[in-house]
């Protein structure tokens, strides 16, 4: 079944019309609209924010409990293609001559759920590029209501959360990003507990920034520590502070409010993406690696400084280092590769660049090679790390944007 009027128009009405309304009107305002275009039983899931679940926007909310369908990621064919970022299609449950549709909801490379539709077995190729637009709409209508709504909150966790991990996600950047030819993605864990890890990055012109950050400790007082020096990264190079000048700067504003007793590592980095040049400086932190070609990893070396907030007045030594096409700069924490086994055995580097080099090798979505990084790290600590674990992981396509996207 082709759609039963203009699609365009009828997204145009759906836009206009979710102006001003609540997330939790969403969902009967967007079945409503596609069932002028010939769609039948939409719904929309969102993943938890350690994707393992996808579930439903009834509307209803989640204070007494939500009653909606949950899906898992694994072993679904809604979950299939939420990690593939693909539209996938099977028989509806109720009847034979129902194809029902499931499409990825997502802004940019950020994956948020996905969308369901029925229609006609015969629905062809128009069917599937008008639901991708409804997808691509709905993406945009619940990042415009997720800030303001405790329900979406609600509704993407499945644990919960303390108040050193309330602060850390509603402080970082988005979890995936592509533009000007790179891709990003940043993960954390432990999700719902997560203390004293922070990434972030920013586009700015050609230059992407970037920063990892570890704030000693893992409690309040460390998310505290960690929210501090992020902001204070983001307002320094907001004023044009070289690298060098914008750890300073953190860690002036570390002292000033906690002397020497709280101090953060991390790496500052800016990558130049009309050249692929990396600079970047190190503060006491686990070094940057790259990847090339899925062959070989090299360690960027760079003297530390010491950790921003130590007092330590080390010479802070700005490095360079000459990206390649296709290159991959993983940026990590200490909980990534040393999460030990209920036999003491370490992670470790190897393991941790071998995962990201086989799963991204094979074709994965960059955020679906992370996802399954972390889950493979926490399984590895028995589902409980004992230190927060943090990736950022960066690919350069110079010139090969239309690849950014699966």
């Amino acid at each position: 079944m082709e759609a039963t009027a203009d699609t365009g128009r009828i997204l145009r009405d759906l836009m206009r019309a979710a102006h001003t309304v609540t997330f939790e009107q969403l969902p009967g305002l967007i079945a409503g609209h596609a069932a002028r275009a010939g769609f039948r039983d939409v719904a929309v899931f969102v993943a938890d924010i350690r994707e393992t679940v996808l579930r439903q926007v009834t509307g209803r909310g989640v204070e007494a409990g939500e009653d909606g369908e949950r899906l898992t990621v694994d072993g679904t064919l809604p979950g299939r293609a939420f990690q593939r970022v693909d539209v996938l299609t099977e028989t509806a449950p109720a009847d034979r001559h129902t194809r029902r549709w499931w499409v990825p909801v997502t802004d940019g490379i950020v994956r948020l759920g996905v969308l369901r539709a029925d229609t006609a077995d015969d629905a062809g190729d128009t069917a599937r590029d008008d639901l991708r637009d409804l997808a691509s709409l709905v993406a945009l209508l619940l990042l415009s209501k997720r800030s303001v709504s405790d329900s979406f909150a609600r509704l993407v966790r499945i644990e919960r959360m303390n108040v050193a991990a309330e602060m850390q996600w509603n402080l970082m950047a988005p979890s995936a990003f592509a533009g000007r030819d790179v891709t990003v993605g940043g993960l954390v864990e432990p999700a719902y507990s997560v203390g004293g890890d922070a990434f972030d990055y920013a586009v700015s012109g050609t230059t992407l920034h970037l920063s990892v950050f570890d704030a000693m400790g893992h409690d309040t007082t460390a998310g505290i520590t960690a929210n501090v020096a992020v902001a204070a990264c983001r307002n320094a190079r907001r004023q044009d502070a070289s690298l060098a000048d914008t750890s300073r700067a953190v860690e002036d504003l570390l002292m000033t409010h906690f002397g020497t007793s709280r101090y953060v590592t991390g790496i500052l980095a800016d990558l130049d993406l009309a050249t692929g040049e990396l600079t970047w400086v190190n503060r006491g932190h686990h070094l940057p690696l790259v990847v090339r070609d899925n062959r070989w990893t090299v360690e960027l070396s760079c003297p530390p400084a010491g950790p921003m907030g130590s007092g330590l007045g080390l010479p802070i030594t700005v490095s360079r280092r000459q990206l390649q096409p296709g290159d991959r700069l993983l940026l990590y924490t200490d909980g990534v590769v040393e999460a030990r086994d209920a036999d003491g055995r370490e992670f470790g580097r190897d393991r941790f660049v071998d995962f990201v080099v086989r799963h991204h090798f094979g074709h994965q979505p960059l955020h679906e090679t992370l996802r399954r990084l972390m889950h493979a790290v926490m399984e590895h600590h028995a589902g409980r790390l004992a230190d927060d674990a943090t990736v950022l992981l960066v690919e350069w396509r110079a010139g090969r944007h239309d690849e950014l996207t699966p």
